[in-house]
């Protein structure tokens, strides 16, 4: 089983940087630094990198045995959410905000996860939802310090449930990250 303990910030150039093998996780998988999974292959690895560091599709990690690998995001279930309006998005993008839900910002869109209460409360709000299957990269938390850097998708990754001071003071059924 090969380790991979860390991320190699190296530019994208062709022939830069040779990549030998592709590890492809959804959202759920790439916010985790601690992961028994497998390269595309069906290589076994460990994936143990410092905590609070997020994945996204492109980055490239280094190996215990010197390879590179490659972060692929898997496309996912998804709802993509379009409005009218900058305002009517703006609208929706709050109340998903006000729900802690990890949300990929895009020109004109949004992107969440596939949830049928969500899906209703958007079209409530007069927002066009179509079930889609992509890649998620959603918007990266604002005061956690998460890794980030961008990608074509524009998106960023949200960390959920905590507040500027770090508080947890919404309680809305959702999985939250508690470091009291």
């Amino acid at each position: 089983m090969i380790e991979i303990k860390a991320r190699l910030e190296a530019e994208r150039a062709p022939g830069r940087v040779e990549v030998k093998g592709r590890l492809q996780l959804p959202f759920e998988q790439r916010q985790r630094s601690r992961l028994k999974t497998a390269l595309v292959s069906g290589e076994a690895v460990a994936l143990m990198l410092p905590r609070g560091e997020i994945l996204r599709g492109g980055d490239l990690l280094l190996a215990s045995d010197g390879r590179v690998i490659e972060v692929v995001a898997e496309p996912e279930k998804l709802l993509h959410v379009q409005c009218r309006t900058p305002a009517e998005l703006a609208v929706a993008a709050y109340h998903l905000g006000n729900r802690h839900v990890p949300v990929q910002v895009g020109d004109g869109f949004l992107r969440i996860a596939a949830d049928h209460v969500l899906e209703a409360l958007l079209k409530g709000l007069n927002a066009s939802v179509t079930p889609i299957e992509a890649p998620f990269e959603p918007e990266a938390g604002a005061y956690l310090g998460a890794h980030h850097h961008s990608h074509s998708q524009g998106g960023r990754i949200h960390e959920y449930g905590r507040d500027e001071a770090g508080d947890d003071d919404h309680e809305h059924g959702n999985r939250h990250h508690h470091e009291h």
